[in-house]
């Protein structure tokens, strides 16, 4: 009974691998590109709905700047988002299948 309350290996690691830095980096990494991706998605869905309201009730030059606003910050935050999550994401595979 003592073993299956007992946690999993990727739980805690071995040796100590819990206060890391590294991996504290990297989870904080983690956790940064998480918000930058909801983020930047929502100035794009943003920027859909503007489009479609701008599209049924007449273009302007206010709707254009909101749009294209919109997709500019959406950009920027996502690009280098997506990037570094994968970055953390290969190194988290990379150290499991070294066995760190």
């Amino acid at each position: 009974m003592s073993s299956s309350s007992s946690p999993t290996p990727s739980a805690t690691p071995p040796g100590g691998r819990v206060d890391d830095p590294v991996r504290a980096r990297r989870a904080k990494i983690a956790k940064w590109t998480q918000i930058a991706n909801r983020v930047g998605y929502l100035f794009f869905a943003g920027a859909i709905v503007a489009f479609v309201l701008a599209f049924a009730f007449g273009f302007n030059g206010t709707m254009s700047a909101l749009i294209i606003t919109a997709l500019v910050v959406g950009s920027i935050l996502l690009a280098p988002a997506i990037v570094l999550g994968y970055a953390v994401k290969a190194a988290e595979r990379d150290d499991r299948e070294r066995g760190l």
